[in-house]
């Protein structure tokens, strides 16, 4: 059967989390379901790059599936966009080899968690970005994240609720960008482990707000252990980017 490669956006503001779960509005589910309905009632699984947490957004979140349907690319685009919420859009759509798989094959990420650090709190923002009302030594946090670029051991930077056993990962890039009254922590590596990018923010936001140096950064590195990291920041100022084959 022919394979299909899309690329999606969503806010997760009003889901579960991507991975479908019983009784729970999930961003897998939503997209199975139009698909069942384009299949005549049959299923269709999707697979996707990785998964996000409730609240959790994604710009350029990657899946395929198999299907016995053959339509132009443009015409599955439309047809999604007739049958997915308005929180879900399907932006790109192309036939790939049998064997190419979203997960398996992809070769970076990048994530990127938003700050709104002016006084007060922008309404328009508040699902997106977390505000950080006071003010952050951003070369401090630039000195810190300079340690976690390269191949490192992140157990200190992984919750402590998971079954994954190699925490080896590879972190390409590593910066902060300023644009619009934001402070964007960006990330590229080969993957990440549950809540890793978020708990780095959170320790991130320790050290800009001097509670830590920034040297401590490749201590808790060294460590191995999820007690010296600081806290995991929240969901919502959290979005997958971008994946990369």
């Amino acid at each position: 059967m022919p394979r299909i490669k899309a690329v999606l956006a969503y806010d997760g503001t009003a889901f579960a989390g991507y991975q479908v779960q019983p009784n729970a509005r999930t961003v897998q589910g939503e997209i199975e379901a139009a698909l069942k309905k384009m299949h005549k009632e049959t299923a269709i699984r999707i697979y996707a790059s990785g998964r996000t947490d409730a609240g959790v957004h994604a710009a350029g979140q990657v899946i395929h599936f198999d299907t016995t349907l053959n339509i132009k690319e443009q015409n599955w685009l439309k047809a999604f966009q007739a049958l997915l919420p308005d929180d879900i859009v399907v932006h790109h759509i192309e036939y790939v080899q049998d064997d190419f798989h979203a997960r398996f094959h992809a070769k970076k990420k990048e994530y990127r968690y938003r700050l709104f650090t002016k006084p007060f709190p922008d309404v328009f923002r508040r699902n997106y970005t977390l505000h950080v009302p006071y003010t952050l030594d951003i070369n401090a946090m630039k000195e810190a994240m300079a340690f976690i670029v390269g191949t490192h051991d992140f157990t200190s930077f992984c919750a402590s609720k998971t079954n994954v056993e190699e925490k080896t990962r590879t972190i390409f890039e590593a910066d902060i960008l300023e644009e619009d009254g934001e402070l964007i922590f960006r990330f590229v590596g080969n993957g990440f482990l549950y809540n890793m990018v978020r708990i780095l923010v959170g320790t991130l936001l320790e050290i800009g707000k001097k509670e830590r140096s920034p040297l401590d950064m490749a201590e808790i590195l060294e460590a191995k252990s999820r007690e010296k990291a600081g806290a995991t920041a929240p969901a919502h100022g959290l979005v997958l980017w971008s994946v990369h084959y």
